[in-house]
């Protein structure tokens, strides 16, 4: 086989699963813009024969969707400027100074990504309960202000930038924060694009840390708040699918406003300096 053959081939095997992985996604899209009639329709129907809006508006408009919408955007940022932050300051830290029991402490941090997250919800909980957090929204994010795994991998992304540039900076009298904030953060900033996406992502999606320590309708986040909008609706399919892509929407938009920083990132991830 003629290695344009191979790549055509390559070509329509990629093609094959991205439709596979879109179709889904496409039928929740165009079927939120149906009227009830068109969604019980046999057989169904992947166009609709007239769309609407107004099965987004009942959405937004009834219950509490739009404040679920506040929290979960305002929790998940909050959690992701934290992680950010603190994974690269302490990343640093591991990648470009030497300190007493540094290689125990990062094993340590590293071992607690080894413990499954239902294990944890327990004591967190007591936490909560004791410090009074139950019902709140810093409740819903302390747990996830720190990550494990934001250090290991911003520490080995910082371990690439050169010692060189360090030590000069250093040797101009520049404090060390000051290398950290204008020097290092802006050669990792690929790095410190993926980590805020998966950081994001993770807890715009996360359900049941939030459904534990949440009581009040109000505080709900996106996806308890999902659960019980769809139980709710019953065989209501057409404003369940509008409430399924509002969530998506976050998602997306901080995707695309980040995507040149994630392939850098990748394209970039074996160089060393």
């Amino acid at each position: 086989m003629s290695d344009k053959n191979v790549k055509w081939s390559l070509y329509l095997c990629l093609i094959s699963f991205a439709v596979v992985m879109v179709f889904p996604f496409l039928w929740c899209l165009l079927s939120s813009f149906k009227t009830p009639d068109q969604i019980i329709t046999i057989p169904p129907t992947f166009f609709a024969k007239t769309y609407t809006l107004g099965n987004y508006i009942q959405v937004l408009k009834g219950g509490h969707f739009f404040r679920w919408y506040i929290n979960s955007i305002g929790c998940a940022l909050v959690v992701t400027l934290t992680v950010c932050f603190f994974s690269a300051l302490s990343g640093y830290a591991f990648a470009k100074f030497e300190f007493k029991g540094k290689l125990i402490i990062f094993a340590f941090i590293v071992s607690t990504l080894m413990i499954p997250m239902q294990m944890l919800v327990i004591p967190w909980y007591y936490m909560a309960s004791g410090l009074g957090l139950v019902d709140t929204y810093l409740g819903i994010i302390f747990p996830g202000l720190l990550s494990a795994f934001g250090i290991f991998f911003m520490k080995q992304s910082i371990e690439s930038v050169p010692d060189s540039l360090i030590e000069a900076a250093r040797i101009d009298g520049t404090p060390d924060f000051k290398i950290f904030w204008k020097i290092v953060l802006p050669l990792v900033k690929p790095s410190l694009s993926a980590l805020a996406i998966l950081t994001f992502i993770s807890n715009w999606d996360a359900f049941l840390w939030p459904l534990i320590v949440i009581n009040s309708p109000t505080m709900k986040t996106l996806p308890v708040g999902l659960q019980a909008f769809a139980g709710a609706q019953g065989i209501n399919y057409h404003l369940i699918m509008a409430a399924s892509n509002l969530v998506i929407v976050p998602v997306i938009i901080i995707y695309l406003i980040l995507q040149k920083q994630i392939v850098k990132s990748i394209a970039t991830s074996g160089v060393k300096g």
